[in-house]
């Protein structure tokens, strides 16, 4: 599998990544070292975890499975931190950020995190605190890279800015939410990652399973699947995207996809592949012949005019002010090279 650097000087990865959210909740131990062996033995080494996931139980199942072959140091380990903090501290304080990195170690039995996400902004906590923390941790050893989830625009330049002048680690990694449905971090977040040099890793590719093809106006989500369960789910939600816009994103995709003889779930990933700035793309699945359908993709290359065709039907009208103004006055091109 093809590799990508994190970022500038961070860690290098699968272009592919093994996001782990459903282990220990949809998935059992048994599928989910099904889904490791076979996202390593198909040459991937970026796995994803958070502390939160199964309330500690995919990190639990991991560090099961890395006991089992005799350890990870082959392997690129994320996990996070933020929504589980103790009593008495706010998610992204010194206290519960040290609390948490402990506590992953023991849950996932190694001796160093190799990339550490604060998993979301706290407006409990002044950000110098949290990047003073991750500094104490990449100093000791525990944390190799840091790196920032779900956040805004002004939030990452706010880091950056605090990271660079204070002298703590700059991110590295950021992970959002980014798919042919979901663009709206190319109006701010995105190109402050290009600027500040981060490397994205999107979570959702396929759009809570939206971009598989597999729902549609009159096929609303039914049985064993993430919106069949759960037809609300937070911005995900089945009458959110239950769109003309997305119905037309879908007959673009799907008719791509019958050109190269290969799923529409494979096209939205090639899309993201091909996105400025994205490094790596998080796939998640409940069994492992999901995860096998959707490493797939990791050969597709769409022709120009394809990628081409899927930016222009899931571009969203840019604000006339101040973005077309800035484009117009100040010459910034950004946001035309991402929405074409």
């Amino acid at each position: 599998m093809p590799v990508r650097q994190l970022g500038r000087g961070g860690p290098v990865v699968s272009q592919l990544a093994l996001g782990t959210m459903t282990f220990g909740v949809e998935t059992d131990e048994a599928e989910a070292f099904r889904q490791l062996d076979l996202f390593v033995d198909r040459g991937g080494t970026f796995i994803d975890t958070a502390d939160v996931y199964g309330k500690g139980a995919s990190e639990r199942i991991i560090g099961n499975w890395a006991r089992q072959r005799g350890g990870v140091d082959d392997l690129i380990v994320a996990t996070k931190g933020r929504f589980a903090p103790p009593p008495g501290s706010h998610g992204a304080s010194r206290r519960a950020l040290v609390r948490s990195v402990d506590a992953s170690f023991k849950r996932l039995g190694v001796e160093a995190i190799d990339l550490y996400y604060v998993h979301g902004w706290d407006r409990h906590t002044d950000v110098e605190e949290t990047l003073a923390t991750l500094g104490d941790l990449v100093r000791a050893g525990k944390v190799h890279a840091v790196g920032w989830s779900n956040v805004a625009g002004w939030q990452l330049q706010k880091i950056v800015s605090a990271a660079r002048a204070g002298g703590y680690p700059v991110p590295v990694a950021l992970q959002p939410q980014y798919n042919l449905l979901e663009r709206g971090i190319e109006i701010e977040v995105l190109p402050c990652a290009l600027e500040a040099g981060i490397g994205v890793v999107p979570w959702s590719p396929l759009g809570g399973g939206w971009l598989t093809g597999k729902y549609g106006a009159d096929r609303r989500p039914a049985g064993a699947t993430r919106l069949g369960e759960d037809p609300d789910r937070g911005v995900e939600a089945y009458e959110l995207r239950n769109t003309a816009r997305t119905h037309a994103i879908l007959d673009v995709l799907r008719s791509i996809a019958a050109r190269y003889r290969r799923p529409p779930a494979h096209v939205a990933i090639a899309w993201l592949l091909a996105r400025p700035g994205v490094a790596t793309v998080l796939l998640g699945a409940r069994t492992a012949e999901q995860l096998e359908g959707n490493l797939g993709a990791v050969d597709l290359a769409l022709e120009p005019d394809d990628l081409s065709a899927l930016d222009e039907v899931s571009s969203a009208p840019l604000p006339a002010y101040p973005y077309r103004f800035l484009e117009d006055w100040s010459g910034i091109d950004v946001w035309r090279r991402l929405q074409g």
